[in-house]
C-alpha cells in the first residue's frame, strides 16, 4: 500500500516537470521580430556587436528547442531579444549624433556668416 502513494507522487512530479517549460515559441518569435527591427534601422552584425550576440543566441536557442530543453531555449531567446534592443537603440542613438553634429556644422557656419555680415 505504500508504494502506491509513492508512485503517484513521482507521476505527478514528472507531470508537473512536463508542464514547467513549455516550448517558448511567442519568446521566438518576439525575438526575431526585435532583430528584424534592428536590421531595419541598418544595425549588421559587422558594426554592432549587439546584433551578432543576438544572432548567435537566437542559434543556440533554436538548437535547444531542438534538443528539447525548453527552459534554455527561453532564456537564449529572451537574452537575444534584449541584445536586439539594445543594437537597435545603439545605431539609432549614433544616426541622433550624426544628426546633431550636422546641425551644430550648420549653426556654427550661420553664426561665422553673421559675424561677417556685421
Amino acid at each position: 500500500m505504500t508504494i502506491r502513494p509513492l508512485f503517484a507522487a513521482l507521476a505527478v512530479v514528472a507531470l508537473a516537470g512536463c508542464a514547467a517549460d513549455p516550448a517558448p515559441n511567442e519568446q521566438m518569435r518576439l525575438t526575431e521580430q526585435a532583430l528584424e527591427q534592428a536590421r531595419a534601422v541598418g544595425a549588421n552584425a559587422e558594426d554592432i556587436t549587439e546584433l551578432k550576440q543576438a544572432e548567435d543566441k537566437v542559434a543556440r536557442a533554436s538548437a535547444e528547442m531542438t534538443e528539447g530543453s525548453y527552459k534554455d531555449a527561453r532564456m537564449l531567446a529572451e537574452q537575444a531579444e534584449l541584445d536586439a534592443r539594445l543594437a537597435e537603440a545603439r545605431v539609432l542613438t549614433l544616426k541622433s549624433q550624426e544628426q546633431l553634429n550636422v546641425l551644430n556644422t550648420r549653426i556654427t557656419r550661420l553664426r561665422k556668416q553673421l559675424a561677417e555680415a556685421q
